[in-house]
């Protein structure tokens, strides 16, 4: 669970999730201070490394000669729909057997997932 506070004055919103504490903010030309990430960069963020620690975790357990996985998404918004395009890199010994099979993996990290299935949000208010 993670809890936003934010107080009266710019966007600056204090995340806590009772580990760790960080920010995330608006950028200068939106009237934020820039002090972190906006919230769109935090969902590109939380597939990036979801991506990158699952294909981590793959290539470990089939022993891999991956020496180091780089992930980069960008989020896009076209009409009503929302674009992540996802660039990885593989750095290592990997043929194209493997770099398909990787790619195959990418899709089945968890944040993947739950972007690409149905998501409901239910909310309240006090």
């Amino acid at each position: 669970m993670t809890t936003a506070t934010i107080g009266s004055t710019s966007y600056t919103v204090s995340l806590q999730n009772g580990r760790h504490e960080f920010l995330s903010d608006e950028p200068l030309e939106k009237g934020g201070a820039d002090a972190g990430p906006d919230p769109d960069e935090l969902l590109e963020s939380a597939l990036a490394s979801c991506t990158a620690v699952t294909l981590r975790m793959y290539a470990d357990r089939k022993k891999l000669a991956v020496a180091g996985i780089e992930v980069t998404v960008k989020l896009q918004r076209v009409d009503k729909k929302t674009i992540f395009t996802k660039s990885i890199k593989i750095h290592g010994n990997v043929d194209d057997a493997q770099r398909k099979r990787l790619l195959e993996i990418a899709e089945l990290c968890p944040v993947s997932r739950t972007l690409m299935n149905e998501v409901e949000i239910a909310g309240t208010i006090s």
